[in-house]
């Protein structure tokens, strides 16, 4: 079996995925544009070959390399990035090659989030009431309608990216005057706490694996005010999440693919309102997350499903794990020494976090566990205090 991973040094977690691979017999291929020298020596050791283009944006380049490959090893069985970014590349690669997995007549309904509300309320879930906006026009009829705070992100976005709350005349006013040369969808502002539903399909579209988490807020609020963050998966997800997202999966045919789904718990009333889908593991280092809480391998269970058709681990939820994400930008009472004394034995791995992800998740990140939340809480709590509440 043939497999290329673009991109496969990033995130740095992520070389897992080619190891899990390479232990089962997979031709492993990567395609990237690092220096080869550059990648840890056990993504080199799980590599049959690495093909270094310029840029991974110049698909000509992207081309030639998988043909390449095909010359030197045969037809390819599988491509993936498990990154957003890639995920239209991916899309055209596959289609052009015939290749299983999402392609290129399908990517619109996973990347545009006006389409993602069409699939949603096919499916009979709930979703804030929103449309692509042309014009400043448009946004205030929208707004006439829902009223303020309303939220504005590119229709075809990723993560948080130039994602923003308008509360009043004045922030419609400047986002429109600085607003990036991409469509825009405008939604109603809800008011609610963040919850994803996360996992794993078969080949046949069945969820193999399943979790889900609860946020301390959203990403937008996060980059946009440069707070720090939080997030803790359930041991027990509640019933309402996990029928809505087992709805989600099935609405839009997820195959032998990770997917992260994010829905609102609405302070009014409780329910769960449909937000976005994602055709990838959710990001940061929560796939380790799921490692932690169930004491499973999650990289060598993909593997499993893309190669063998089965997941083998028993996942059973074993803790609460929880992300929790410091800022420099912030004072904090405890020293990260501190920390790691405080909660010896409930901290299972801490790490600097790369660049690319600091605006969201942090500039360094540790991961709690234990079977009582509670102390999961606790131990949140005195990682974030900070001095004089900055």
């Amino acid at each position: 079996m043939n497999i290329i991973h673009f991109s496969p040094h990033f995130p740095e977690n992520y070389y897992a995925f080619s190891v899990a691979l390479k232990r089962l017999g997979v031709t492993v291929l990567g395609i990237g544009d690092a220096a080869y020298d550059g990648l840890r020596p056990e993504l080199k050791g799980a590599l049959a070959e690495y093909y270094r283009v310029d840029s991974m944006e110049d698909y000509d380049q992207v081309i030639r390399a998988v043909g390449y490959f095909i010359h030197r090893h045969g037809r390819m069985d599988r491509i993936d990035s498990f990154n957003e970014h890639w995920l239209d590349l991916e899309a055209q690669v596959r289609t052009d090659f015939n290749l299983f997995g999402l392609r290129s007549g399908e990517i619109e309904t996973v990347k545009r989030k006006s389409r993602m509300k069409e699939r949603f309320l096919a499916a009979g879930l709930p979703v804030a009431r929103g449309t692509v906006i042309a014009d400043e026009a448009a946004a205030r009829a929208f707004i006439r309608e829902v009223g303020y705070p309303v939220v504005a992100k590119p229709d075809r976005g990723v993560g948080a990216l130039h994602t923003y709350k308008l509360s009043i005349e004045a922030d419609l006013q400047k986002f429109f005057a600085t607003k990036p040369a991409v469509e825009y969808i405008m939604e109603e502002f809800i008011e609610g706490d963040i919850s994803s539903f996360d996992g794993l399909t078969d080949r046949d579209g069945k969820v193999v694996f399943s979790t889900a988490h609860a946020y301390m807020q959203g990403i937008m609020e996060t980059v946009n005010e440069d707070d720090h963050i939080y997030y803790y998966s359930y041991r027990d997800i509640p019933k309402d999440l996990e029928t809505a997202g087992l709805n989600t999966v099935r609405a839009f045919d997820i195959r032998e693919r990770f997917f992260h789904i994010e829905f609102f718990r609405t302070h009014r009333d409780g329910r769960i309102v449909a937000l976005e889908v994602n055709m990838r593991p959710p990001g940061g280092y929560t796939t380790d997350m799921f490692n932690y809480a169930n004491d499973i391998d999650i990289y060598q269970e993909w593997a499993n499903v893309v190669v063998q058709k089965t997941f083998k681990a028993r996942a059973e939820r074993k803790y609460h794990c929880a992300y929790v994400g410091r800022k420099n930008s912030k004072r904090y009472v405890h020293s990260h020494e501190q920390v790691l004394d405080r909660l010896r034995g409930l901290i299972v791995h801490h790490t600097p976090v790369s660049g690319v992800f600091r605006a969201a998740i942090g500039d360094y990140g540790y991961l709690v566990r234990s079977g009582d939340l509670a102390v999961v809480r606790e131990a949140i709590a005195f990682i974030h205090e900070t001095k004089g509440g900055r």
